[in-house]
């Protein structure tokens, strides 16, 4: 059975000799974001994450299994797979709490000003500020309550947050103090002092928050971004931004990544921006390749 794997993750020799232990013929190319220039048409299984950007998938003959290193699937012809009967595992679950952890900073960091007083205290100066926020009794909105969704729900409940689900299908949970429908995200967002948005990108999602959507929100509200940049229609937020809207926002992802040096997304004094990082911490590459490794091991049989 023989296994690509790609420099999306970063193998140990330990967990190599592992994968070679449950059978698979190892194959290892560094570079996914080029054109391979080995013959694929025997590979069985792959692990990597945008590999199928850059090489076709039609020349893997003999595919039957894909494990992902991300989450999301929006780097996978999903048709293709669907109609060849390919075995397709994401990552979902394995960047869940990092995430969480991230969202739930960015929320204070923008509520108790954090960026004032790091330029104040660059600049030797001893100055308060007055209009500091806290979390108790606010309501956030999650908007994509899945995995991501949870972890940053069970933290915001510890603060005394009045935490609204909304997704594409009913689910319970006691995390959640309400929950709606996506089809009625308006409500929600009119209502939310805090909107996180950890749902996937598909074509109903791309621009689902767009300039109207926008408007509807509270003028010092917040919004937090760890989905995908295309989510927000980006042209519309930045004029909502310049026209004094929201009380900060966090932006972990961008529709044009990396963010090339002139996007005004820089100079925006009420936006903080980290480079699609909000998945790393010292525990996912362990999770990960637990994740791989049981999937290899359960396609075995």
């Amino acid at each position: 059975m023989k296994l690509l794997l790609t420099g999306a993750f970063k193998y140990s020799e330990e967990q190599l000799n592992i994968l070679k232990l449950l059978g698979y013929e190892i194959i290892f190319v560094q570079d996914e974001r080029v054109p391979l220039q080995i013959d694929v048409s025997d590979i069985d299984a792959v692990v990597c994450n945008g590999l199928f950007l850059y090489n076709d998938i039609n020349q893997f003959k003999n595919l039957k299994f894909i494990q992902l290193t991300s989450a999301g699937l929006d780097r996978v012809p999903l048709n293709y797979i669907n109609e060849h009967g390919i075995n397709l595992y994401s990552a979902k679950g394995v960047y869940s709490i990092p995430m969480a952890e991230w969202a739930v900073l960015k929320i204070l960091e923008i509520y108790k000003k954090s960026r004032q007083f790091y330029l104040a205290q660059h600049d030797h100066k001893w100055e308060k500020q007055r209009d500091l926020l806290e979390l108790t009794d606010k309501t956030a909105a999650i908007i994509g309550f899945g995995s991501v969704g949870t972890e940053i729900a069970k933290r915001l409940k510890v603060f005394g947050v009045n935490v609204i689900g909304v997704g594409r299908s009913k689910i319970n949970s006691e995390l959640m103090d309400d929950y709606y429908l996506v089809e009625n995200i308006d409500e929600v967002l009119r209502k939310s002092d805090v909107i996180i948005l950890t749902l996937p990108i598909t074509k109903e999602t791309h621009h689902l928050i767009d300039a109207k959507r926008i408007a509807s929100m509270k003028d010092n509200g917040v919004l937090i971004n760890v989905s995908r940049g295309g989510v927000i229609d980006e042209v519309a937020l930045i004029e909502a931004l310049q026209g004094g809207k929201f009380f900060g926002v966090a932006l972990d992802v961008f529709e044009e990544e990396p963010l090339s040096v002139d996007r005004q997304w820089w100079e925006l004094d009420r936006v903080i921006v980290t480079p699609h990082n909000s998945f790393v911490s010292d525990k996912v590459n362990e999770r990960l390749f637990e994740l791989i490794m049981k999937n290899l091991k359960d396609y075995l049989g």
